[in-house]
């Protein structure tokens, strides 16, 4: 027997992987800002090298992948579901509406995927496959991933591709805390306007924060 999900379902599977990224965002933002640490790039490279190595956080980076797909599939099942259905569907003024970017997830969230694509495979793909040169800390052997951001980030071309994708991404997460929060049946008019702000600050912290490493890198090379 097929096993089907209804639109409330999909909904909710969507928002708890969403959420579950943006925490993973937030611990991503705090190892990277390590990268600007005026030691060489010790404390980042550490850092870098705890993450990769650690098993527990290897074994929760099979969630977060699986995060990344169910919240990619959700989120492109749901958009083509109301693609469909717009000609039939009620016209009910949801609160929601009156973000702007709510309007646009479905393409900010493409855009910011094709960029993920390309950050993997300049960053987690080079880890991974060995292409990273090793620096040695008392005596013993790291990733140099600091220099290899440093190097990236040191071209404009980069720069200008970060600086574009992390405001897409900031367009995104925009709408997505608030949108989480409501897909679990958390929506009240008294609580609901709180939680608009509460998503916008997210989203300026998380692309200020994020955008601050490319520029910083760049303007100080």
């Amino acid at each position: 027997m097929a096993i089907t999900y209804s639109s409330i379902t999909k909904k909710v599977i969507m928002a708890l992987a969403g959420l579950f990224l943006i925490m993973f965002l937030f611990v991503h933002l705090t190892v990277n800002l390590l990268v600007l640490v005026n030691d060489g790039g010790e404390t980042f490279n550490k850092a870098a090298h705890f993450m990769v190595t650690n098993p527990i956080i290897q074994f929760m980076q099979i969630f977060l992948f699986g995060g990344f797909i169910l919240h990619i599939i959700m989120g492109i099942v749901l958009q083509i579901q109301n693609w469909w259905a717009r000609p039939q569907r009620y016209k009910v003024e949801a609160y929601s509406e009156m973000s702007f970017f709510s309007k646009f997830m479905i393409h900010t969230g493409l855009i910011v995927l094709a960029i993920l694509i390309y950050h993997l495979y300049n960053f987690f793909f080079q880890a991974k496959l060995g292409n990273i040169e090793e620096i040695f800390y008392d005596g013993q052997a790291y990733e140099d991933m600091g220099i290899m951001v440093t190097e990236k980030f040191s071209h404009l071309s980069h720069v200008l591709i970060y600086v574009g994708w992390l405001l897409f991404l900031g367009f995104h997460l925009d709408h997505a805390f608030h949108s989480g929060l409501q897909s679990l049946g958390f929506n009240h008019n008294k609580y609901t306007p709180a939680m608009f702000t509460i998503s916008r600050v997210i989203a300026i912290i998380l692309t200020v924060g994020f955008l601050i490493i490319p520029l910083a890198i760049y303007f100080n090379q």
